[in-house]
């Protein structure tokens, strides 16, 4: 399989399914549509709408039906929904979905960073993410990882979302600002007093609460530096990895500081959800990676006590 014909086609066929997926959750949002179904015991990640099935029904439909290119990938997503069997059982590359990342906070109407996003992956690294925020701003953000480029800015829905997307300058890594703050989660009921470790060493813990919008905008613009998570999920997660890629640095493992990659999943049954294993610094700049990693190095690995 070629890479290029595949992220050429999501480019091109993806960010207007990905708008109108966006229409879906931001009108869905209005209503009670709460679901009881993951029992980690973890509130961010056991929120669970009817947003999220009928928003990754919609996104899987127009993957198998806009080009077959896309049934030749492997599919992982989120949640069950969708024709997930026409896509490749065995594939070099994998199209990963997260139909509403930040649920809770979508759900809870306890603010607008939710967004709507897909990444595509190879056992080694991230090769497309595509990622869509409903709320932010007037009309919505993007955020598109591609190659060498990183494209982030407001929506026109005036005009077709490929022409919006390719208006975007791309972010400048020589002009693009570093910042202290660092993303945190994954860490259970310890994510405050893990985040104080992290402020303490110099740099600034911002744990889910406390966020100011998305991680993949506010990331790649450079509000924030990164971020440091304890076994992140695959279908959202990446995005940040791409990103750190492109603008020169990187993902690690804390424990050990080698780069990550995609060969060590594992299924948490209670959250039914894929995972990295173990606590991983994600960062743009090779210092912040370094303070992260030394910082996290012998926190417990495992993500739940029990």
């Amino acid at each position: 399989m070629e890479l290029k014909p595949i992220t050429d086609a999501l480019a091109a066929k993806m960010p207007s399914v990905m708008r109108w997926a966006g229409a879906v959750a931001k009108l869905l949002r209005q209503y009670n549509i709460s679901v009881d179904s993951k029992e980690s015991g973890y509130a961010t990640t056991d929120a669970l709408t009817l947003a999220d099935l009928s928003v990754q029904e919609l996104i899987v439909a127009a993957l198998r039906d806009e080009d077959p290119i896309f049934q030749t990938c492997r599919l992982e997503a989120e949640e069950v929904t969708g024709d997930m069997g026409r896509f490749a059982e065995e594939a070099p590359y994998t199209i990963c979905l997260d139909p509403i990342d930040g649920t809770k906070q979508y759900r809870d109407h306890s603010g607008n960073g939710y967004a709507v996003m897909l990444n595509l992956r190879s056992r080694e690294t991230v090769h497309y993410s595509l990622v869509y925020i409903p709320e932010t701003g007037e009309q919505g953000m993007w955020v598109e990882a591609v190659d060498n480029t990183i494209r982030c800015g407001f929506d026109d829905p005036a005009r077709p979302a490929r022409e919006v997307l390719n208006s975007l300058a791309p972010i400048d890594p020589a002009t693009r600002p570093d910042s202290p703050n660092i993303y945190m989660i994954g860490f259970q009921q310890h994510d405050p007093a893990k985040a104080e470790q992290v402020t303490a060493a110099g740099l600034k813990g911002v744990i889910p609460s406390e966020m100011p919008g998305s991680i993949y905008e506010l990331f790649a613009r450079g509000e924030f530096g990164g971020s440091l998570i304890h076994t992140p999920n695959i279908y959202d997660f990446p995005v940040s990895l791409q990103i750190a890629r492109i603008l020169g640095g990187d993902a690690l493992w804390a424990h050990n500081e080698e780069p990550v990659n995609f060969d060590e999943l594992w299924m948490d049954e209670r959250a039914s959800m894929l995972r990295l294993p173990g606590i991983i610094a994600c960062s743009a700049n090779r210092e912040t990676l370094k303070t992260l990693c030394q910082v996290a190095r012998d926190w417990n690995q495992n993500r739940y006590e029990d």
